[in-house]
C-alpha cells in the first residue's frame, strides 16, 4: 500500500520508512508536487491536519501528516509549534521576513537562551501529532511525547544520527544525546515512533 507523507523533509521520510516497512512512504516530491502549506494551527494537531488535508486536495490518497517540536519546559514550553522557525529569544516565533537560520545557530541560541534563565530545570521533551486522512471526512490522530534534557554547553553536543535538535537532547537513561543512539533505539522511543505505531495499529485494523 502507498502513503503520502505530507512533508518535503527526506529524514523524516527515511524515518517513516523505517517505521512502517511495509508500506510505501511517498513525499510530495517524490510525485514532482511543489509542498509548501501554511501552517496557522496554534497546536500541533492542527498543523498536523492543516498539512494532511493540503496535501489529500493533490493526490486524492491516503495521506500521514505530522506536526512535531521541540519544548523547554523552562521556557513555557516553547519553542513549541515554532521549532522549525526558532531563531533565537528575540523571534521566538520565526523572523518577520520569513527567513531560516541554519540548524547549528537555531542549536547554539536555544541552549543560550536557556542557560540565560538561570533555571536549574533543563528538562525537554518532543511532542509529534500524528494525522492520518484516509478522505476529508475520515481521519485517525495520535500524539506522543518523548523526554529528554538539554545539554548545558553547545561544546557538548555529540551524535550524527537523527536531525534537527537531536545532537543538544541528553537522554538519561542512555548517557547519550538522541543523535548518539541508534536508529532503531530511537524509533523505539522516540515521539514520532511512539504516534506512528499507534497509527500502524489503526491501518492494519482497516485491512481487517
Amino acid at each position: 500500500m502507498k502513503l503520502f507523507l505530507a512533508t518535503s523533509n527526506r529524514h523524516k521520510q527515511k524515518e517513516m520508512q523505517e517505521l512502517l516497512p511495509e508500506y510505501e512512504i511517498l513525499i510530495p516530491a517524490d510525485a514532482g508536487i511543489d509542498f509548501d502549506p501554511e501552517e496557522t494551527g496554534t497546536t500541533f494537531y492542527e498543523n498536523s491536519l492543516i498539512k494532511a488535508r493540503a496535501l489529500w486536495n493533490l493526490v486524492h490518497e491516503s495521506v500521514i501528516a505530522d506536526d512535531s517540536g521541540l519544548c523547554v519546559e523552562a521556557l513555557n514550553n516553547e519553542p513549541g509549534i515554532y521549532t522549525s522557525r526558532y531563531a533565537g529569544p528575540a523571534f521566538m516565533h520565526g523572523k518577520p521576513d520569513g527567513s531560516r537560520i541554519t540548524q547549528d545557530e537555531q542549536n547554539r541560541l536555544l541552549i543560550e537562551q536557556l542557560n540565560a534563565t538561570g533555571s536549574a530545570n533543563r528538562k525537554c521533551y518532543y511532542t509529534c501529532a500524528m494525522v492520518l486522512l484516509m478522505n476529508p471526512d475520515r481521519l485517525f490522530v495520535a500524539q506522543e511525547t518523548f523526554e529528554g534534557e538539554l545539554i548545558r554547553s553547545i561544546d557538548d553536543q555529540a551524535g550524527s544520527g537523527g536531525f534537527g535538535y537531536d545532537p543538544v537532547v541528553f537522554l538519561p537513561q542512555y548517557g547519550k544525546t538522541v543523535a548518539e543512539i541508534s536508529a532503531e533505539e530511537k524509533n523505539l522511543i522516540s515521539h514520532r515512533g511512539k504516534a506512528c505505531r499507534a497509527i500502524k495499529k489503526i491501518l492494519e485494523s482497516l485491512k481487517s
